[in-house]
């Protein structure tokens, strides 16, 4: 396996270390307002017409189209399928920063690294970069809005106040824990399941093809955590110990690039107890591994993180992400070589990473 895979690895290598240097037309290491981030979607289907395509399946409250990209070769066949979503909490910006990082990297890999090229084969990736596009705009507005987490729908009859929390939104113990029915909160869990267009879309886009999918990635800051379900105390996921394994491993993988260390477990466990999570929903719609990932840091910036750590947070984040996605691709199509397989291309990889580039 070590024979197989080292040519492909020092190519990898090579590849890694020309994105770096190259990064010239976009700035993955920045932040950017939202109609930066849709050029840069229509972009990328120009520079890759055979890999990505731009689909909308949803339009936001304020009419924006809810957009993502698909990525994968098409190979003339039914396919399994990778979901990963960004932004649903307006003000957490280093989640969108991490999304079109991810992108980019595996689009970088797929042509010269064979264990990307065969996820790329058998999976497609379909990455929504901002999900809660109308919050996302309304937190670049100014300073007195930076700080906004919820979309911007109007509140119910006689409120003033605007916006539900979206991962309070979804059909999954709704409105039982660790939300509010005061509509000027911030975890305002909306009028009933489902209510708001941006969770709708994520429901119908998904649960259309729920059989596809192997793996739920959401993307959210702060406080280091990879949380897994459920966020209500009194349900646990049938694969519990398979999710805590997987999330312990993608944890150390993280920590192996910068000494970034992130906790796993419920959220009832690690965080607080919720409700109507996406992460919760995808597990309920047999989505067998489902994960919300909780990006750097642990309160000092909180959701101001300065540009400076946006590389090495999406760097370490990448680690772990690729190794949960190649665990379940491993599983899936390779039988009982998941773990070995997974564990040693992503340890390949490290080293990559590591060497490529140094902590700012």
């Amino acid at each position: 396996m070590l024979n197989s895979v080292g040519p492909s690895f020092l190519l990898l290598l090579s590849v890694v270390g020309a994105a770096t240097v190259e990064r010239v037309e976009y700035d993955y290491y920045k932040y950017h307002p939202m109609a930066e981030i849709t050029n840069w979607m229509a972009q990328l289907t120009k520079d890759h017409p055979d890999i990505v395509t731009v689909v909308s399946y949803g339009q936001t409250y304020e009419k924006r189209p809810i957009s993502l990209l698909k990525i994968g070769l098409n190979t003339g066949e039914k396919k399994k399928a990778i979901w990963m979503d960004c932004g649903i909490h307006a003000r957490e910006w280093i989640a969108p920063a991490f999304c079109q990082y991810f992108v980019n990297q595996i689009l970088q890999t797929y042509k010269t690294d064979p264990k990307m090229e065969e996820m790329m084969k058998n999976m497609d990736f379909y990455v929504t970069p901002v999900l809660n596009m109308d919050g996302y705009i309304y937190s670049w507005q100014d300073n007195s809005t930076r700080l906004w987490r919820k979309n911007r729908s109007p509140g119910p009859s006689g409120c003033n106040c605007s916006g539900t929390d979206l991962n309070r939104n979804f059909n999954a113990n709704w409105g039982t824990v660790g939300v509010s029915f005061d509509c000027c909160s911030n975890t305002f869990c909306g009028s009933k399941a489902v209510s708001e267009p941006e969770a709708q879309a994520v429901t119908d886009f998904v649960g259309r093809q729920k059989d596809e999918f192997l793996c739920f990635l959401t993307i959210h800051s702060y406080s280091q955590l990879i949380l897994l379900p459920y966020g209500h105390p009194n349900f646990t996921a049938s694969n519990y110990d398979e999710l805590m394994k997987v999330g312990l491993a993608a944890a150390e993988e993280i920590r192996k690039v910068h000494g970034t260390s992130y906790t796993v477990g419920t959220s009832p466990d690690v965080l607080y107890p919720n409700s109507g999570s996406s992460r919760d929903w995808a597990r309920l719609q047999g989505i067998p591994f489902s994960y919300t990932f909780e990006l750097r840091d642990n309160g000092t910036f909180g959701f101001e993180l300065p540009e400076d750590q946006i590389q090495p947070t999406c760097e370490e984040a990448y680690r772990g992400a690729l190794y949960i996605i190649s665990y379940v691709h491993d599983k899936t199509f390779n039988g009982a070589a998941a773990a070995a397989a997974a564990t040693l291309w992503t340890l390949l990889l490290a080293v990559g990473v590591t060497t490529s580039t140094t902590l700012v």
